[in-house]
């Protein structure tokens, strides 16, 4: 019993229980997925600390005691879904959004769940490159639901922000060029915030506090817009952006500060420290270069656009080249420059 009630809690907690704004709304049917009204006021009460720093295996030892058998199995059930909607998901080349479906189905469908259907009709509500809108009208189509949209975008961008996406990583064994544009790419899709002194963590209240304490004025006077917007969130500063992905260990999934040889530096000394570099006209099309103004750099991604942690009020954001007042380019010194033609075949891929 204990291995399946532990699997079944890490997968529905790793899944819902991110978002604190929305928590309240959702937490009858996480409750009724995970645990019933099996728990103890004073633990749901602690979901919305704000913290989020669960114990599962407390979590999953009360279960444990207080569990029928058939609550048990309901658990079962639900980690057998959720592995089958991951699955079908992938088959149907759209692994990137199988978190969205298990999603999907624990706050809105597990009513639908017992059906022979249900999986194959929940991946028919995706296609490549939908908005959240048109995913929740398909699903809202599909089984007569009405999921609503606001609430189910916060959840999503949470989930989205706490995670790293390295599928779309051209060689993840390598610090380079074309994966700090994909890394790049993904903080901006997931919606990173923006805070001095952070380079890709989640924002904790630690955290925060820490940086509030470290620079008084560039994160604590923005305290209250960084609570509202960010807190729970990736974030990261212009430079963080950058260090964050060169710190960023694939095998572990987890950034390490100051590792790979990426020393911890401000935007200024990365230009300065980098050999090949000049103005902006003198610049070449290759995804992946710096871009460097006074005390503030962005990542060159192609066709004219970069992506740059722009300031607190505007987090990732994606922009024209053009339209912004960048100096100058430089290549990183800290990363490899390589085409894609270069790339070894058995080294190309995510995870």
């Amino acid at each position: 019993m204990g291995a399946a009630v532990g699997a079944a809690l890490k997968k529905i907690l790793a899944t819902i229980l991110t978002e604190p704004k929305v928590l309240k709304k959702v937490l009858f049917a996480i409750l009724v997925v995970v645990v019933a009204m099996m728990m103890p006021t004073v633990f749901v009460l602690s979901l919305f600390s704000g913290n989020f720093q669960v114990d599962t295996a407390a979590l999953q030892g009360y279960v444990e005691e207080n569990l029928s058998d058939a609550d048990v199995q309901l658990l079962t059930d639900v980690e057998n879904t959720m592995e089958a909607i991951e699955e079908a998901m992938i088959e149907a080349e759209m692994g990137s959004e199988a978190k969205t479906a298990q999603v999907l189905y624990v706050l809105a469908l597990s009513g639908y769940a017992n059906q022979s259907d249900f999986v194959s009709r929940l991946v028919s509500c995706f296609w490549p490159e939908q908005t959240d809108s048109q995913i929740v009208n398909a699903v809202n189509d599909e089984f007569g639901t009405a999921i609503e949209l606001q609430h189910f975008s916060n959840v999503m961008r949470n989930i989205r922000s706490r995670q790293i996406n390295t599928g779309a990583f051209t060689d993840p064994s390598t610090k380079n060029n074309l994966d700090l544009v994909e890394w790049a790419i993904a903080a901006y899709n997931a919606d990173w915030g923006y805070v001095m002194g952070t380079y890709g963590l989640v924002l904790t209240e630690e955290l925060l506090q820490a940086k509030i304490e470290q620079l008084p004025d560039a994160v604590g006077s923005y305290e209250e817009f960084i609570r509202a917007n960010y807190l729970g969130l990736r974030t990261a500063d212009c430079v963080g952006l950058i260090k964050g992905y060169s710190w960023y260990d694939i095998d572990t999934d987890r950034i390490v500060y100051a590792s790979n040889g990426h020393p911890d530096i401000g935007a200024d000394r990365l230009y300065s420290d980098a050999q090949e570099k000049g103005p902006m006209s003198t610049m070449p099309e290759i995804p992946g270069l710096i871009l460097h103004a006074e005390g503030h750099v962005g990542i060159y991604i192609g066709g004219g656009y970069a992506i740059e942690a722009m300031g607190t009020r505007y987090g990732v954001v994606k922009t024209r080249v053009d339209n912004r007042s960048w100096t100058g380019w430089c290549k990183s010194p800290y990363i490899t420059y390589i085409e894609e033609a270069e790339i070894p075949e058995e080294s190309s891929g995510g995870l």
